[in-house]
């Protein structure tokens, strides 16, 4: 009885090690060649083609990895990552200008670049440069004709931001120097993204409004769009950085909590020195290169 109970107990070791040895592969085999991790990104429409290319460059680093990128605007990126809807959200300005302190003090801030805006007129405007006073003039409604700075006998078309665009909060922070856009129909139109602004623009002759650098980089922006230098300075990027030219921000990727697995990765990706030709292509500066905090 005591060799047969003996040779039970053996048998039942032996069966318990072999189903061990096959969960053990079934683990790894789930971190292998077919497994994938997915994570969600939205915010900034002005970090959106950053973002994009990001990814496609991410997928030759870690290709199981899946990223969705999409925008919406610094208010809602920073709304949906706060509620838990996405694992990043990508704003051009501080969450505490959007969101309440409490609700601002649970995210984490990643500023992964620094990305400069333009003001941009159409060609057909005939207008390339403007002082700082004169496009507050034109965004007030006070001076309505491009022959009044300069141009030509044309109707000025504003084109606006919708209030959760982190790109209009930066507009009125650094160009408006604080004062509120007039927003009417008299003066001018709404669009919801940088995207949209350029579109609208490109077909007004008289039309004016801002827009981030990294959306100017195209031969279809670039020939039917003129991007103003203000007070005499050329919106580029080593003018940012040697601290010339005002109208710029951080591109902040935002975490509910600390950055962690798939989402952390990501996040140091896109500010590396392996992103750096997307980041440079785009117009926009690695975080690393800016030595004041603004």
């Amino acid at each position: 009885m005591k060799k047969r109970s003996l040779k039970l107990i053996v048998g039942v070791l032996s069966i318990a090690m072999i189903g061990g040895i096959f969960v053990g592969c079934g683990n790894d085999a789930s971190k292998g060649e077919g497994s994938s991790e997915t994570i969600t990104v939205s915010g900034s429409s002005a970090l959106l083609p950053l973002m994009e290319q990001s990814v496609e460059k991410y997928k030759e680093v870690n290709p199981n990895a899946i990223v969705s990128a999409q925008a919406g605007g610094s208010g809602t990126g920073l709304t949906q990552v706060l509620e838990g809807t996405v694992n990043i959200g990508n704003s051009d300005i501080f969450a505490d200008q959007k969101l309440s302190k409490d609700q601002a003090s649970q995210l984490v801030d990643h500023k992964v670049v620094a990305q400069g805006f333009g003001v941009v007129t159409n060609k057909e405007a005939g207008v390339k440069s403007l002082t700082k006073e004169q496009i507050q003039k034109i965004f007030s409604g006070e001076i309505k004709n491009w022959k009044e700075v300069g141009g030509k006998d044309k109707e000025i078309l504003v084109i606006h931001r919708p209030a959760s665009s982190g790109t209009r909060a930066t507009f009125t922070d650094k160009v408006l120097d604080g004062k509120k856009e007039l927003e009417n129909d008299s003066i001018g139109a709404t669009q919801d993204s940088n995207g949209a602004v350029l579109n609208a623009m490109k077909q007004n002759e008289g039309a004016v409004s801002y827009v981030a650098l990294s959306y100017m980089n195209t031969e279809e922006a670039k020939n039917s769009l003129d991007l103003v230098s203000i007070d005499k300075v050329e919106a580029t990027a080593q003018n940012i950085i040697d601290g010339k030219y005002d109208f710029w921000s951080w591109g902040h990727m935002y975490t509910k909590g600390e950055a962690q697995g798939l989402t952390k990765e990501f996040i140091d990706f896109v500010g590396s020195d392996k992103n750096k030709e997307s980041i440079e292509s785009l117009g926009m500066i690695q975080g690393s290169s800016i030595k004041e905090d603004k």
